[in-house]
């Protein structure tokens, strides 16, 4: 047990510092590309190879996970990563358009890959320092490692807005990879053994989920993260920039601050759900925070729809959102606990690959509709698109919680 907290603590120190490369780079990206004149749709299509590529990546790498190990899947996502950030440095500001988004595409493409490598080696490390049947202490762990990379990820926002204003892009790109360099040369040193590798044979069949409550619970992941992600990847930021004026560093500082609280909500989940000590328990706050979100979500859009015009329209807009973050946290949290808590510790990076491949498609879904819906019905269209997307969501949570309402099961 000892060996294995210590791989963990390495897996996940090297996890954090991909992270904050990782929403650096979202930042710079959008904002750079925005400034040269690139329409939502435009900006829309930079990131979907990004997206898309986890679908894939998730699924093969929970398998090579299992199969070989975590630390050769950690090693490929932070060095592809390196690659990709040097390889985007080249982009040059009077390339066409349809050469830039081309190239563009391809750098995220392969910085997806390394995202999803590194994201499914951590999330599934944690299961290796929990003893099996503790639910209520493995429930701690994963909110305290994803509500960590949220909080690091919304540093890294800030952090690309701010390099990005001082720097210049290329500049800002080359500091990232460099300091990424540095944690795959520390993590090759300190990361050993055969952390998250299955004892038994891994068959390629073994790819797909065959659990029924990790397939509802999957489901549900696709539109939960579309709902956000149709307003969050372009939505909002070209906002900010555009009809509020804000700078490239105000811009990643307010994305930067939501994203730190989404973290904080996310590693308190714990105490806020003192009841939830068991998978069925689970399962209910899964059904009760969705249907909260969807309130939430709701009455954003129709205040939105009603001042629009207002002076005040930005601030309820603003504090609209980190209301819409803290609900969503919360439905994120208890997923990505359920999620290692279904699964087998044998082969649970075989089932959180998975899991994270619907996440993958969520995100994929959201970032294409938040290009085309906010070029053609502006932000409210966003918002009322993502609360269509939480309706999907809990039409898919409500099999997974109603098995467990008739189980009659009592709290461990």
């Amino acid at each position: 047990m000892t060996s294995d907290l210590r791989q963990y603590a390495a897996v996940t120190a090297a996890y954090w510092g991909f992270t904050l490369t990782d929403g650096a780079l979202r930042m710079l990206v959008l904002l750079h590309f925005h400034h040269l004149g690139f329409t939502p749709v435009e900006l829309a299509f930079l990131f979907l190879l990004y997206e898309s590529m986890g679908v894939v990546t998730n699924l093969i790498g929970g398998w090579l996970g299992a199969r070989y190990g975590l630390r050769h899947t950690l090693f490929a996502g932070l060095g592809l990563q390196v690659i990709a950030l040097a390889a985007l440095s080249f982009t040059g500001a009077d390339w066409a358009v349809s050469l830039s988004v081309a190239y563009v595409m391809g750098c995220q493409a392969a910085s997806g890959v390394a995202k999803d490598l590194t994201k499914m080696s951590s999330k599934s490390a944690v299961k290796s320092v929990v003893p099996e049947g503790q639910d209520g202490h493995l429930f701690k762990w994963v909110a305290l490692l994803t509500g960590s990379k949220n909080t690091l990820k919304g540093v890294g926002f800030f952090l690309g807005g701010v390099l990005l204003e001082g720097f210049g892009f290329k500049t800002a790109l080359w500091v990232m990879a460099a300091a990424l360099f540095v944690v795959l040369m520390l993590s090759l040193a300190m990361v050993r053994g055969d952390l998250g590798r299955a004892k038994t044979k891994v068959r390629h069949t073994d790819i797909l989920s065959k659990n029924r409550d990790i397939n509802w619970l999957s489901a549900a992941r696709i539109f939960l993260f579309a709902s956000r992600d149709i307003w969050f990847v372009v939505g909002v930021p070209v906002f900010l920039y555009t009809a509020m004026g804000w700078s490239f560093d105000a811009v990643g500082g307010f994305m930067a601050v939501w994203v730190i609280g989404y973290g904080f909500v996310q590693a308190a989940s714990p105490r806020i759900l003192r009841a939830v000590t068991s998978r069925e328990f689970g399962t209910r706050a899964a059904l009760v925070w969705i249907i909260v979100l969807l309130s939430v979500t709701v009455g954003l859009a129709f205040a939105m729809q009603t001042i629009d015009g207002e002076p005040f329209a930005g601030t309820v807009l603003i504090l609209g959102l980190f209301v819409f973050g803290a609900i969503f946290a919360m439905n994120s949290a208890v997923h990505s606990w359920l999620i290692v808590a279904f699964s087998d510790s044998d082969k649970v990076a075989l089932n959180v690959g998975f899991y994270y491949m619907a996440n993958a498609w969520g995100r994929l879904i959201g970032t294409l509709l938040s290009g085309i819906v906010f070029q053609l019905g502006g932000l409210q269209a966003t918002l009322w698109g993502a609360c269509g997307l939480v309706v999907l969501a809990l039409i898919f949570t409500i099999p997974l919680a109603t098995k467990h309402l008739n189980s009659g099961a009592a709290p461990q």
